[in-house]
């Protein structure tokens, strides 16, 4: 049984022969100068691959999302890292599903040509992480703008972004009705704001990540670039997330496949004791049972995009993909890394690279704890426990 999903085969070939151009040592060195892929993301967008779920009306090409999850499934997998770009197929759907037809006129057919990026998603702040609602970046509406004030944190693709998809609070946590209530969606334009009100600082991490932080101070944003309702931020932002983390779940399917595929080829050919290291259960097993959960995890993955794509709530299936297909690429990866040895830490076998960009996932872009407390309250009715 082939480790890829056979669905998208024409798309998923395209994207493996585009791949190709950027092999391993191409991303060994841009790990190594913590520098941004920028001539593979330039290659992605030429293809139309990171347009692909907006519209045919607007320059996209209207593919549903279990398209999109087998182009960053195939850029994984080929031993790529989508993440350097992944956030441009998706974080426009704010606008696309809750922007006036104003602003989608506007931005939508230059997202999907790639004369504007926008891939960078203002929320996570350093006192609040994952609690959303008490984020303290404040907008305040002066006339025709809004005052903005506050700080991000882990905001990727910063630097690599004209447009920000920045959410703040417009109305005070203690004169809201709902906890739900009081933040908003902005589009923050930021070749006019760095410098002017924003400050974005690289944070360098243990994965080439190209994230930062960024600081807020009296930036000036126009209202007419607030995204839908004010106060009603929050929903909007819970809406384009089961997105995100069945893609991300699609990403992590790609891992696991690379993980399996290079440990295997090792075991094969690497002779210890006068024969090849793949015959020893003790290699064998971890390498069989990552493989029985990469193909579990993507079932999953595939009824996550099926009710996704039929309009259908998806709350729980997106959150067991994005958890199952985390577990199932770092199981393989510690499987991996183990087959290898010592060599696994060498960097010119890619391993140890791969294996660090695998492990954000169990932190992003939603913690496996918070996924498990989801899943506790949500599906089988305990109480919140926070």
């Amino acid at each position: 049984m082939p480790l890829e999903s056979q669905d998208y085969q024409e798309i998923r070939e395209a994207v493996r022969a585009l791949c190709a151009r950027f092999p391993n040592d191409y991303w060994r060195a841009k790990d190594r100068d913590r520098a941004y892929p920028s001539e593979f993301v330039a290659a992605l967008t030429e293809a139309g691959y990171l347009a692909a779920l907006i519209p045919e009306a607007y320059g996209g090409s209207g593919l549903p999302l279990a398209a999109a999850a087998a182009i960053l499934e195939e850029i994984q997998a080929s031993g790529g890292n989508g993440a350097a770009c992944h956030a441009q197929m998706y974080t426009m759907g704010t606008v696309l599903r809750h922007g006036s037809a104003a602003q989608r006129e506007r931005y939508l057919p230059e997202i999907a040509s790639g004369a504007l990026r926008l891939q960078a998603f203002g929320v996570t702040e350093p006192t609040s992480g994952t609690d959303t609602l008490s984020l303290r970046t404040t907008a305040v509406r002066e006339g025709d703008n809004y005052r903005v004030n506050g700080q991000k944190v882990w905001t990727s693709r910063a630097e690599h972004s004209d447009l920000m998809l920045l959410l703040a609070r417009t109305t005070p946590k203690d004169e809201v009705a709902r906890k739900g209530e009081g933040l908003s969606v902005f589009l923050v334009d930021l070749r006019a704001a760095v410098g002017e009100g924003v400050t974005i600082r690289p944070l360098r991490t243990m994965m080439n990540h190209a994230t930062t932080e960024v600081f807020f101070d009296d930036l000036l944003v126009p209202a007419e670039n607030l995204i839908g309702e004010e106060g009603q931020g929050f929903r909007y932002i819970l809406d384009g997330m089961n997105a995100e983390r069945i893609l991300i779940a699609a990403e992590c399917l790609g891992d696991a496949r690379w993980f399996l595929d290079k440990a295997c080829a090792y075991a094969k050919e690497r002779q210890v004791f006068g024969r090849p290291i793949g015959q020893n259960q003790g290699i064998q097993f971890p390498l069989a049972r990552a493989y029985s959960q990469l193909q579990a995890a993507r079932l999953m993955v595939a009824e996550a995009y099926r009710l996704y794509d039929g309009g259908e709530r998806c709350g729980e299936q997106a959150n067991l993909a994005k958890l199952l297909a985390a577990d199932a690429s770092w199981a393989a990866g510690e499987a991996c890394l183990q087959t290898h040895g010592g060599y696994g830490f060498a960097e010119e076998f890619d391993v140890e690279r791969k294996y660090r960009e695998a492990r954000l996932y169990q932190v992003a872009p939603i913690s496996t704890n918070l996924i498990l407390s989801y899943l506790s309250e949500h599906v089988l009715g305990l109480p919140r426990s926070y």
